[in-house]
């Protein structure tokens, strides 16, 4: 394992027609969202899982009993945690404190970036372990697909508009108000909308 003293946190939505990817389900039927997100999130957890980075989590939502999450539990090398807290803010602020009581940093990336690769995940911990507090993978549409660290700050979770192309430009400031050195990866995008599903191949 390259990065033993280091955690990858995948956030994870039980893949629940009428409740994971609402956004895609004018193009692609309730149903179908589902099963694109399934899809999206048990290759994103293969190709970690076969790289042997880092220890991997995933964080589950709304809690760790669907097929799928039991399916990863017995076919990967990762663990099994259920959300917590009331929003996406609050439930990535509580992972990051538990995860940092372990391990040295933690990289939190969601399961709908294709195009997020181990050679991303590789660089960002490079960064970490060479003295960034901080990495971002920005986003296209003005979120972030990674956020990297080695310091658990509440700043960088609370009163953020989620969802919105702000958070980029917010989690920016705010990490500069910290007075943080971060780097940053290569825009990269995700699929959130049905204009996204054109590069999906």
């Amino acid at each position: 394992m390259q990065f033993p003293n280091s955690r990858i946190l995948i956030f994870a939505k039980a893949p629940i027609p009428g409740l994971a990817k609402t956004r895609l389900i004018p193009a692609l039927g309730a149903d179908g969202a589902a099963q694109l997100y399934a899809e999206m999130l048990q290759a994103t957890v293969q190709k970690i899982s076969t790289d042997s980075l880092s220890p991997l989590e995933c964080w589950c939502t709304p809690d760790c009993t669907h097929e799928l999450f039991q399916q990863f539990d017995s076919q990967f090398d990762l663990s099994l945690h259920t959300q917590q807290g009331e929003g996406l803010g609050e439930r990535m602020a509580y992972a990051t404190q538990q995860a940092l009581q372990e391990a040295e940093a933690v990289v939190l990336i969601g399961g709908d970036a294709p195009c997020l690769t181990i050679e991303h995940l590789q660089k960002t911990m490079y960064w970490l372990n060479s003295g960034a507090d901080a990495v971002l993978g920005p986003a296209e549409d003005g979120g972030y697909v990674l956020l990297a660290l080695r310091h658990y700050k509440h700043e960088l979770f609370s009163e953020m508009p989620w969802g919105t192309d702000q958070v980029l430009s917010i989690t920016r400031q705010r990490l500069k108000q910290l007075g943080w050195h971060w780097r940053e990866l290569p825009v990269l995008w995700d699929v959130d909308r049905p204009e996204d599903l054109d590069r999906l191949t």
